[in-house]
């Protein structure tokens, strides 16, 4: 079977997972069997079209792309849109409408950067605009603040939208161009002292930046868990483009020591800690902004047990009150995943991590297979951040980490995060596919590459 025939194969399973989610969630309603041929089967296929369009773009364009990217985030996306509904519907629909808008900008995006390398000539352009994307939700009059963090930007008309989520994708890009330039210069004219290599300070500077850059998001923007996604990328990308574990080493340190005294001097992120810290002390839990949402979310997860409550049987409302008051705040963003472990499971919860896991692990494919240094760390970083964005939300809600305002990718109610994400696939896509290009296959015009440039395991494979 062809890559494309698996690819399309692939979206059968997420429409019939959106349908049977959309039937459970109607019988648990109103009992109404004939709902389920009435509206689940009609959403299912609709769902099914909206992902053959998209098939059919990169089946066009992309003969060679990853079969499994693809089907693997609609069948994220099936999960988010049915649990959305069945904790909102009325957000659910608006949702459903930016994941069209995803699509549509998911294949602008394969057709309008057919050779991603050119990107490279603008790679100062791409990361000054980058942050100027995460310095919008602090400017007076357009930011918004969502849980004492400024994350947001409110559109007229188009409601809130997250910059970050666009941004980290431009970083990305421009870490991996940076690198791809400067790696050599990184290793080669480094120093040795006490058995830690020190990179050269004039070509370490935008590295600084990077980590200047995480320290500001959580000083300003008081978000824990984009400085931790935007600096773990950087320490991934860093990582591979050097090979040199010195580096990733005096990347945490730094990490570590500026986090230990933003989170001992910022009043807001040394109240996440201590949420995090004591989430069942009685003081917390009643005070505002304390730790009633992280202690909340640790009843549901443990409610579900192994095999969960049943779908819909989640508690996520106080009774009795006219309008909903949530048991579990912001359950359709923040706590998503506690709804889901409550409703499905360990067993629910491990298969959707398995699923991201299998995501993360064709995006490293792609950059294993990859044959320019800067499509390696393109593939690489976006596959960091993406694995990141996860551990980072899954780690506040089980309270392996402190608990950030992350979004669950593809799967927590929010336009912009659902629309970033489906172009971070479409670029991936872009680059597993000129890897897996058959030798003596035309690639696309554009840039050449630069034989000195390669990584040398490639040189020696080629």
């Amino acid at each position: 079977m062809s890559a494309r025939n698996r690819e399309l194969l692939g979206l059968i399973p997420a429409s019939l997972l959106l349908t049977a989610g959309f039937a459970g969630v109607f019988i648990q309603h109103s009992g109404a069997l004939s709902k389920l041929s009435n509206v689940s089967l009609t959403y299912g296929a609709i769902f099914l079209a909206l992902c053959v369009a998209g098939h059919l773009v990169i089946r066009l364009t992309l003969p060679h792309a990853d079969p499994y990217l693809f089907p693997l985030a609609a069948a994220l996306a099936s999960v988010g849109i049915v649990e959305v509904y069945r904790i909102d519907p009325t957000a659910a629909r608006r949702q459903a409408i930016w994941f069209v808008i995803g699509l549509v900008l998911f294949g602008a995006t394969i057709i309008a950067l057919r050779d991603y390398r050119k990107l490279e000539r603008y790679r100062y352009t791409i990361g000054a605009a980058s942050l100027v994307l995460l310095i919008l939700p602090r400017l007076p009059g357009i930011g918004e603040q969502v849980n004492g963090a400024y994350l947001g930007v409110h559109v007229p008309g188009l409601g809130v939208f997250q910059p970050a989520e666009f941004a980290k994708i431009g970083l990305v890009v421009f870490l991996a161009s940076y690198l791809r330039d400067t790696r050599q210069v990184l290793v080669m004219g480094a120093r040795r002292f006490l058995g830690v290599t020190i990179p050269p300070l004039k070509h370490f500077g935008p590295m600084l930046v990077i980590w200047g850059l995480a320290m500001m998001i959580m000083i300003l923007l008081h978000d824990v868990g984009s400085s931790l996604m935007f600096y773990g990328g950087l320490v991934a990308i860093l990582y591979v483009a050097t090979g040199r574990v010195s580096f990733v080493v005096i990347a945490l340190i730094a990490f570590a020591l500026g986090a230990w005294y933003l989170g001992t001097h910022i009043a807001h992120i040394h109240g996440r800690v201590e949420a995090w810290l004591h989430p069942f002390n009685p003081k917390l839990y009643g005070q505002v902004g304390g730790s009633f949402q992280i202690a909340n979310s640790m009843f549901a997860q443990a409610a579900g047990g192994l095999f969960g409550q049943g779908f819909g049987e989640a508690i996520v409302t106080i009774p009795g009150y006219s309008t909903p008051h949530y048991l579990i705040p912001a359950p359709d963003t923040d706590m998503i995943y506690a709804v889901i472990t409550e409703e499905l499971g360990l067993f629910g919860a491990c298969a959707l991590l398995i699923a991201y896991l299998l995501f993360v692990g064709r995006a490293f494919k792609a950059a294993l297979m990859a044959t320019d240094s800067f499509s390696t760390l393109l593939a690489v970083g976006l596959g960091s951040v993406f694995a990141l964005q996860v551990f980072v939300i899954v780690g506040g809600v089980t309270r392996v980490i402190p608990l950030t305002g992350v979004t669950l990718p593809f799967i927590s109610y929010g336009g912009s995060s659902i629309v970033a994400n489906l172009v971070l696939v479409a670029v991936l896509l872009l680059v597993s596919d000129r890897a897996r290009r058959p030798p003596g296959r035309p690639a696309s015009v554009g840039l050449g590459t630069a034989p000195e440039r390669e990584f040398p395991e490639v040189r020696a494979r080629g």
